[in-house]
């Protein structure tokens, strides 16, 4: 429920309550002393879905930008035409439950902060995601979305394309780029610091760590989550419900794979950074892209509807390029979840040449202790690069036969080169 405040203009007293009673809406009006332009201030309570179509028909009754008009949360409205307004108003779906366009827009802009704050939270929660990172700590990870400030321009470049606020839109895209430059940088000169002064161990392979690897070759289950959060974000704000945990869940898709970048710039592998930067672009292009055609979907126009021609197409235009940017990525993300796929196989597969090997007559002898497949590191697309064998058995070497036999089993699996290494421990029996 909301409580609106509106001053009267001069001249316009008569119009604005003869339309609100034609509304059956009830209204407390008080004379205005305190300005010439403005004769009285009328308050009327109102459902959510009800402030929008009022206020644009008040609107065009005459009422200018000058005219100040409130809007607040009311707890509690106890009337019998209330009862009914809401019913008239309300009927359930998406498109009545949500806020006004008056209100979107003025929580599309609160949500954006100042540039110098949301350039020190954004460097701070990329230092802290790297730290994450480096210490393979999922929970750190998770305190650095918490304070990254990144729902805001987010959803705002969004907000502003519906309703036909160009600066809107673009201070929100303009912070956005900021965003992504300033955590990938922060991430790489703080990497690069701790690894010059040797606070991680040296010689420490990024791919070793779990929190960052899968993160360097990210797979297409990487676009379902940011879809996933530009229609939550929208759907929240859009609803007038807390926005706190769906900025969570952006700030998942974007941040730490910014950090994961900046982390294989700082150790020299560019190559490696590609994937990790490529899954940040994906991620901000299908939060923009979900939000936009949720706002369209739920009901969103500008508000001259003169305009409204104009607006629509480049909604339409915007969503059309955003789509096939998104699918380009998409493109490129399947196919290093394809090669995940082929890398994973290829595992399986060798195991099992491996212990179908060991299970031959003239092997009987030995068994394997330890199976492990090595990677290149070559990202995104990695590739099996040698396969350690650990086999226990009887004193002394490794007959030839076994290792050969093993080596062309296993490289059948693969068109790429392979070697097989294989280690030998020694078992007595007591």
């Amino acid at each position: 429920m909301r409580l609106v405040q509106l001053t009267i203009p001069t001249g316009k007293r008569q119009t604005i309550l003869e339309t609100l009673d034609e509304r059956e809406i009830d209204y407390v009006l008080t004379d205005e002393d305190s300005s010439r332009e403005f004769t009285a201030v009328v308050y009327f309570p109102l459902p959510a879905s009800a402030v929008e179509p009022v206020l644009d028909e008040l609107q065009e009754t005459g009422i200018d930008d000058d005219a100040y008009t409130v809007v607040v949360d009311a707890e509690t409205v106890v009337s019998r035409r209330f009862e009914a307004l809401r019913e008239k108003y309300e009927d359930g779906d998406v498109g009545t439950d949500r806020i006004s366009r008056q209100e979107l827009q003025a929580e599309a802009d609160s949500l954006t902060p100042t540039f110098s704050v949301y350039s020190v939270m954004t460097i701070i929660s990329a230092v802290v995601a790297t730290a994450g990172l480096l210490l393979d700590s999922p929970a750190v990870v998770v305190g650095s979305m918490v304070i990254a400030p990144l729902i805001g321009p987010a959803l705002g470049a969004s907000v502003g394309s519906v309703i036909d606020d160009e600066e809107l839109f673009k201070h929100s895209v303009g912070y956005q780029v900021i965003g992504v430059v300033l955590a990938i940088v922060a991430a790489a000169i703080f990497a690069w610091t701790v690894r010059t002064i040797n606070i991680v161990p040296p010689g420490l392979n990024i791919a070793s760590v779990g929190e960052i690897s899968e993160r360097l070759a990210p797979d297409l289950l990487s676009l379902a989550i940011a879809l996933g959060a530009g229609v939550a974000g929208i759907i929240s704000i859009a609803t007038g419900t807390s926005v706190a945990l769906v900025g969570v869940m952006i700030a998942a898709a974007l941040i730490p794979p910014a950090a994961a970048a900046g982390i294989a710039l700082a150790w020299g592998q560019p190559s490696a950074a590609i994937g990790a930067t490529a899954l940040v672009l994906v991620n901000v292009l299908s939060v923009n892209l979900a939000g936009l055609l949720t706002l369209w979907y739920v009901g969103y126009r500008p508000e001259n509807l003169f305009s409204l021609g104009e607006t629509q197409q480049r909604v339409r235009r915007r969503v059309l390029g955003l789509a096939v940017i998104v699918l380009v990525f998409a493109v490129f993300l399947g196919a290093i979840t394809y090669s995940s796929y082929a890398v994973s196989t290829f595992e399986e597969n060798a195991r099992g040449e491996v212990e179908t090997t060991l299970s031959e007559e003239e092997f009987a002898q030995y068994q394997l202790l330890e199976f492990e497949v090595v990677m290149d590191d070559d990202y995104p697309f990695v590739s099996p690069e040698r396969v350690v064998v650990t086999v226990g058995g009887p004193q002394g070497d490794v007959p030839p036969e076994l290792a050969d036999q093993l080596h062309d089993r296993i490289s059948q699996h693969t068109t790429d080169p392979v070697s097989v290494e294989i280690r030998s421990v020694g078992l007595v029996e007591r």
